[in-house]
């Protein structure tokens, strides 16, 4: 199929009809092969882990028969997902779904903690209401293994070009998704999209106002007014808030080494090593806030940002450790609770120390600041 024909080919979720095709490339994939080796035996060596290709991929491929659309690969990834939630947390709560229209399709603006499991959790949290999935917005420094790209694909992700530099190929392709998520919304598809590039390492989460622009610069070849067109997106903010953060001490080693040398270089798979410690990591209890969508008059994308800001920091669920990063009294915290916060921290280095403690008081701070005693849910 051609870009004429499909002006989005080069960003858009695989459809039903490109399943087969794609599970059988990862299946004659050797780095996707070895990737599962390399997580399910991890502890044996090299050389026997590799013996095991054929039956893996003899096995996969048993288990893939049955996945003939993209609704079949969401079903299995509600499985692993489930799965997944009860050997890693403590349970997930969710709020404010009863404000949304099970027919109508949404641009879901969230905070961003975790690669994988933000845009999964909303997912989970539609599917559990009998809503449909989202479209997921990814970057494509995630992109780095042709698997990584199936992977994605299959699982409705849609690519964001942030690779690009050149300022004329950066406007195309910033206009080229702008066009596909109101395409995608005007054919009765949700989306999810970050709030910002990148994850909040340092717990504040702001809404970077580029990705409002973007967003208009469809609107903008419609000739349409931004206030209207920002309505007509049906943008809904949402809040995840994790107990605990399976890679906080990854975070914090980076954010200590910008601030120590000016500089910090990812090794070359450790995106995929994140996506994975954050899938099996533990992370105590879950809850996911969903805002309303935006009404009224807003003229501009700062004005936007601040709305999705404040919905996103009253929505923020509060958890002991939250309450004890940053030093506020709370009846509910526990002396077991502060003793295993007390042997969190002194097993951390001190140099990253500090960043662990910002990232987790963050919250709690900023909802204090701005929003008084009762703004959490």
């Amino acid at each position: 199929m051609s870009t004429q024909s499909d002006p989005f080919l080069e960003i858009r979720p695989y459809h039903d009809d490109e399943v087969q095709g794609a599970i059988s490339r990862l299946l004659d994939d050797q780095d996707f092969l070895h990737a599962i080796l390399n997580y399910r035996l991890a502890s044996w060596p090299k050389a026997i882990r590799y013996l095991f290709t054929p039956l893996l991929r003899w096995m996969l491929k048993r288990k893939a028969s049955s996945l003939k659309t993209v609704s079949d690969v969401q079903h299995l990834v509600a499985d692993f997902l489930e799965q997944s939630l009860r050997q890693s947390s403590s349970g997930m709560t969710v709020s404010g779904l009863e404000h949304l229209d099970p027919k109508q399709s949404y641009l879901f603006v969230s905070n961003h903690r975790d690669i994988a499991m933000d845009p999964a959790l909303v997912n989970w949290c539609l599917h559990q209401k009998g809503m449909d999935t989202v479209r997921i917005a990814i970057g494509d420094n995630l992109l780095k293994m042709p698997c990584a790209t199936e992977l994605m694909k299959l699982n409705k992700s849609f690519i964001v070009k942030r690779s690009i530099k050149a300022p004329r190929e950066m406007l195309k392709a910033l206009s080229q998704l702008s066009a596909y998520i109101k395409h995608s919304l005007e054919t009765g598809h949700s989306i999810w999209i970050a709030q910002k590039e990148g994850r909040a390492k340092d717990g504040l989460d702001q809404t970077d106002d580029a990705i409002l622009k973007m967003f208009f610069i469809e609107g903008k070849k419609r000739g349409e007014e931004f206030s209207a067109y920002i309505q007509d997106l049906k943008l809904v903010p949402v809040c995840l808030s994790y107990e605990f953060d399976p890679l906080d001490e990854a975070k914090a080693n980076e954010l200590h080494q910008l601030a120590s040398t000016g500089q910090y270089k990812k090794s070359e798979f450790e995106d995929i090593q994140s996506i994975v410690r954050g899938i099996t990591g533990q992370k105590g209890r879950i809850h996911v806030h969903f805002g309303t969508p935006l009404s009224g008059d807003f003229n501009s994308p700062e004005q936007v940002a601040d709305e999705i800001d404040r919905q996103i920091w009253a929505g923020y669920k509060l958890f002991p450790v939250n309450y004890l990063a940053a030093g506020v009294p709370d009846p509910s915290v526990s002396l077991t609770e502060q003793q295993q916060y007390q042997q969190k921290l002194a097993a951390l280095s001190s140099g990253l120390r500090p960043y662990v403690e910002q990232m987790y008081a963050a919250p709690a701070i900023k909802q204090r600041e701005s929003y008084g005693q009762n703004a959490a849910v």
